[in-house]
């Protein structure tokens, strides 16, 4: 195993419900929620990212949602710890999870921690996160890593290529 480390991110699309707080007399049954597009998002970044540093629970130590990792004991010692977070990427807000890993991953080996981290985002770690609300100046909200209508996670590097792709493959104006 190389004792060299290096850091992976796996991107997702978060969904997050705001319930605004209305001057006038409170949250009611009738308070309508929205949905925040990922642009949106970007502007409660600091309190998405103070409510994940919250949630993280002092038993997981370094390695965060890895201790919870328990189907194969090599790879488990592989990829050294796991954490969620959130990114401003291309101007919209994502939920990352970043894998601090030693050496390279097999295709197999990234598709057994994708898996987990799809397990930890609906079921676990995320299922209590998105029940928590975040209190902002504008109301409550509510950010889900997994309740996307469009789910997926993909690694950084695959995200951001296909992304360029598109982009190159468009045709400018000019000469």
């Amino acid at each position: 195993m190389s004792n060299i480390k290096q850091t992976l991110k796996f991107f997702s699309p978060l969904s997050i419900t705001v319930y605004p707080s209305h001057g006038y007399g409170g949250c009611g049954a009738d308070v309508l929620s929205e949905v925040l597009s990922p642009s949106e998002a970007v502007y409660y970044m600091d309190e998405i990212l103070a409510a994940i540093e919250k949630e993280k629970l002092p038993s997981e130590g370094d390695r965060g949602l890895m201790v919870y990792f328990y189907d194969d004991q090599a790879l488990s010692e592989k990829i050294y710890s796991l954490h969620p977070t959130v990114e401003e990427w291309n101007g919209k807000l994502w939920g990352v999870m970043v894998a601090e890993v030693y050496g390279e991953l097999t295709e197999v080996e990234t598709a057994k921690l994708l898996d987990f981290i799809t397990g930890q985002l609906s079921d676990g770690w995320g299922e209590g996160f998105e029940q928590r609300p975040i209190k902002t100046n504008d109301g409550e909200i509510f950010v889900s890593f997994w309740n996307s209508e469009d789910f997926f996670i993909k690694p950084e590097q695959e995200l951001k290529q296909g992304a360029e792709q598109n982009f190159n493959g468009q045709t400018m104006g000019g000469m």
